[in-house]
């Protein structure tokens, strides 16, 4: 049986962003994420799919934004060290923005909204799904834009709720619904991002 989303109910355009046109935001592709205590579940098939799709958008001149949150000296998100560092596999081109961050949504207390229009398409990939990405989605919702959220491209961790304990998947697709019920289009892959 298929569910009736929020988008639906107040009329949001359903379809995905283009490359033309739009920003790709890229949120918090930290080494942090690929070892140790915050290892994400899937990072480098996630990995994988935002270099693929951030190939694409620079063959296509789309503006690149890079998003990294700094928790500090001496954190695992030391942005100072190499383990809070952009992974190098996204690293950030010459001309590329780069906003610093403190708390999940990109937009709050940075110079994000600067390089993103109001209103204009964004297309959002990045660690981790259930907490920076979506809540960087909610954002630009928010402040007016339409966001796009590639999952493929996005990877979370495990998490214990309730007494239970839930896998990464189960995280990572119950953050994309919540997205996709409101907040933004969610695509299942970078592939279906067209020019």
């Amino acid at each position: 049986m298929s569910r009736t989303t929020l988008r639906e109910l107040n009329g949001f355009d359903a379809t995905p962003a283009t490359l033309t046109g739009s920003t790709l935001i890229l949120v918090d592709f930290q080494n942090t994420y690929t070892r140790g205590v915050m290892e994400l579940d899937g990072w480098q098939a996630s990995l994988d799919a935002a270099a693929q799709l951030l190939e694409r958008v620079r063959e296509g001149g789309t503006q690149v934004v890079h998003v990294i949150n700094d928790g500090g000296e001496g954190t695992p998100y030391d942005i100072r060290a190499e383990i809070g560092r952009i992974h190098p596999a996204v690293a950030p081109a010459d001309g590329e923005a780069v906003v610093v961050k403190q708390v999940p949504n990109a937009f709050h207390g940075t110079d994000l909204g600067e390089h993103v229009p109001e209103g204009q398409d964004v297309i959002i990939a990045g660690w981790m799904t259930h907490m920076c990405v979506a809540f960087t989605a909610q954002g630009a919702f928010l402040r007016g834009n339409r966001p796009t959220v590639v999952a493929d491209a996005c990877a979370t961790r495990s998490l214990p709720v309730a007494g239970t304990d839930l896998d990464a998947c189960q995280v990572h697709y119950s953050a994309l619904a919540t997205i996709g019920d409101l907040y933004g289009v969610v695509v299942a892959s970078q592939k279906e991002i067209a020019r």
